[in-house]
């Protein structure tokens, strides 16, 4: 008669929690990252690749639901390729009455722009297409979006 030792029960874990649970190697700790905050990011970017028709298709629901918040202050666009046509606006679907779109006069920047439109408060979101920022410009930005309890998103288009 042969008997069977039965191996007590483990607890599965989901995949990625069993992954960090293991050491990658003998000897060696894995962390676990820490707990994100609840605040939203201020900075985020966005990078689309491509034909002008894709990643105008790509960038529409992102706008769409950005034009439908139920914040009641403006999205922004600074200085919009001049592909995103009112034209364009409408047929995306956007909330056309909650838009801005500014664009720089005389010898201001866009991240000038950006920046003012960020710290004044009255956007909830501000848009720009900048093109790969450097680090003092995020930071701008970034403190801005504080100032004015906004939130910044610079498009690349690549």
């Amino acid at each position: 008669m042969q008997q069977f030792i039965q191996a007590p029960q483990q607890v599965q874990l989901p995949l990625f929690e069993a992954f960090l649970a293991q050491p990658v190697l003998p000897g060696l700790k894995t962390q676990r990252p820490a707990p994100k905050s609840s605040e939203p990011e201020l900075f985020s970017e966005l990078t689309l690749r491509g034909a002008t028709e894709h990643c105008q298709g790509l960038l529409a629901p992102v706008l769409r639901e950005l034009s439908e918040e139920e914040d009641a202050r403006w999205l922004t666009l600074i200085a919009p390729p001049a592909s995103l046509t009112q034209a364009w606006l409408r047929d995306a679907g956007l909330n056309r009455e909650r838009i801005l779109l500014l664009h720089p006069r005389g010898t201001q920047s866009a991240l000038q722009l950006a920046r003012e439109a960020l710290r004044l408060g009255r956007s909830h979101t501000v848009v720009t297409w900048l093109g790969n920022i450097n680090a003092s410009s995020r930071q701008q930005l970034t403190l801005a979006a504080t100032a004015g309890n906004a939130q910044s998103l610079n498009i690349r288009l690549g």
